[in-house]
């Protein structure tokens, strides 16, 4: 380990992680490429009598190409995690903060370049679009999820060297209490993170619709809308992120052993990490938990918006109407969550287990419009009660399965852990849309996957409200910890750990 001081978390270094967070809010490259891209391809096989399309060595249906292109974006995460994930652990700092500029960089490209592919032209033009724009849809995917990678391990050193917790150490009071309390900082500064970001996107999103409405009456395309939208919204996520790369304290990583590369020892210690698991077996069950649920809930969320953008014909000015309902609902809905946990002094497994039983519900739903034509995803007032009730219940989920990554992570070990989380979450992300594209290929019914869907979200969702035990992961940690000379030096603050 490096003996470097670690530095005490400012208000300014929380506000600029707060703010690129807002800026990556996922509104160009993740809610709004798809529906580009969906457009784009069923421009193009309607011009085929069978209404579809070759990709991949077949020709498949519209739905089943956005679901592989999805899938074989977060096969590459994984992939590049395994490869580049170790440099945000090692040295003295600054290539975790290149690391993420240069992801950040690529995420900007690709956004400004989906104006290339918008611009509404027929024949030839329109056939070379589609391919364009499926490779601009999975590189911007992997851009956007590795920077959000990159920006989500900073948050246990951030909650780490608060204040807060900096005097509570001072105290030394009991294990239990500081375990309690360095939960609580975690959830706290991951659930202010979210709510800054559902304000922001609001606002923005609320600037955008009027642009939008400004655009309609001039006869704007719906793709040219969409590429504008997608462009101005990377232009903000451009400049919300420079505070954050200006203002973060660099905190020391850790040293490379003599005759090691970088690379080497990343792998050795992912090594590590899956041979100790043993030894952490409540960080095991939530792996599996988290790979299972993390696979159910992005396919869901995929394979629901291919059909909102089919019920909404592909209309700019209603997506961004629907996704600013649920932003909204997402800002209401985290804010009470933080409100309830703090209240009543919750565990953040007690709220994680009301968003699991939220995803299930959606399933449940969308697994309904196989039976009736009257519901599961078919009109858009389901679109708006989605909408919303994704944002309340769900998408707490994206603060609360980062809170219990940090709750099952050894003290110094945080970058290798969420390194380990992150490329088993998205090497489980190309498994659902990959079996879910083979699904409507069979059928031809882009609700089928449902049926896969609500049985892994139900059988993840009950496995880890009976098995987590995160009191008896802190036992685990603590006795791992205790094997670990290097890293009990960390706790005692003279040490690198995160």
């Amino acid at each position: 380990m490096t003996s470097s001081p670690r530095p005490t978390t400012t208000p300014r270094e929380l506000k600029a992680w707060y703010l690129y967070y807002t800026g990556a809010n996922g509104v160009a490259l993740f809610n709004l490429a798809p529906a580009l891209l969906q457009s784009l391809l069923e421009k193009a096989a309607r011009n085929s009598a069978d209404q579809q399309l070759p990709f991949g060595g077949r020709r498949r249906d519209v739905n089943s190409i956005v679901l592989l292109a999805n899938g074989a974006s977060f096969g590459a995460q994984a992939l590049l995690l395994l490869v580049i994930g170790a440099y945000a652990d090692f040295g003295p700092g600054i290539a975790r903060v290149l690391l993420l500029a240069f992801w950040s960089l690529i995420g900007y490209l690709v956004g400004f370049g989906w104006l290339a592919v918008g611009d509404g032209k027929d024949g030839e033009e329109e056939e070379r679009n589609w391919h364009v724009a499926v490779v601009l849809y999975a590189v911007g995917l992997v851009a956007y999820q590795l920077t959000l990678t990159y920006w989500t391990a900073a948050l246990p050193g951030l909650a780490r060297d608060s204040p807060s917790l900096q005097e509570a150490r001072r105290q030394a009071l009991a294990e239990d209490e500081m375990t309690r309390r360095y939960e609580m900082e975690r959830s706290r500064i991951s659930n202010l993170a979210f709510w800054w970001q559902s304000v922001g996107e609001v606002a923005m999103l609320a600037v955008v619709v009027a642009v939008l409405a400004s655009l309609r009456r001039n006869h704007i395309s719906n793709d040219r809308g969409l590429s504008a939208l997608i462009a101005g919204t990377t232009g903000v996520w451009l400049l919300l992120s420079v505070p954050w790369f200006v203002l973060e304290q660099r905190r020391p990583g850790i040293a490379v052993g003599r005759g090691q590369t970088v690379l080497v020892a990343g792998l050795r210690r992912l090594y590590d990490a899956a041979s100790h698991m043993a030894q952490l077996r409540q960080s095991l069950v939530y792996l599996v938990g988290y790979f299972l649920l993390g696979d159910s809930l992005n396919t869901t969320v995929t394979v629901v918006s291919t059909l909102q953008n089919q019920v909404a014909s592909f209309d700019p000015l209603m997506l961004t109407a629907l996704l600013l309902a649920g932003i909204a609902s997402q800002a209401v809905g985290i804010a009470s969550f933080w409100h309830v946990q703090r209240r009543f002094r919750l565990r953040a497994k007690t709220m994680f287990c009301i968003i699991c039983v939220a995803i299930v519900v959606v399933d449940v739903w969308g697994m309904a419009g196989n039976w009736t034509d009257r519901i599961g995803f078919r009109n858009l007032w389901e679109l708006w009660l989605y909408q919303v009730f994704y944002g309340f219940f769900v998408c707490p989920w994206y603060s609360y399965s980062q809170v219990l990554i940090s709750c099952v992570t050894p003290v110094g070990h945080e970058f290798l852990f969420f390194s380990v989380f992150n490329v088993v979450g998205k090497a489980s992300s190309f498994v659902g849309p990959f079996i879910s594209s083979a699904i409507i290929d069979a059928g031809r019914n882009p609700s089928a996957p449902f049926y896969f869907l609500f049985a892994l979200s139900l059988v993840s969702a009950v496995g880890l409200w009976a098995f987590l035990d995160l009191e008896e992961s802190a036992r685990e940690q603590a006795a791992f910890l205790a094997r670990k000379q290097p890293v009990v030096e960390a706790l005692s603050g003279s040490g690198s750990e995160r």
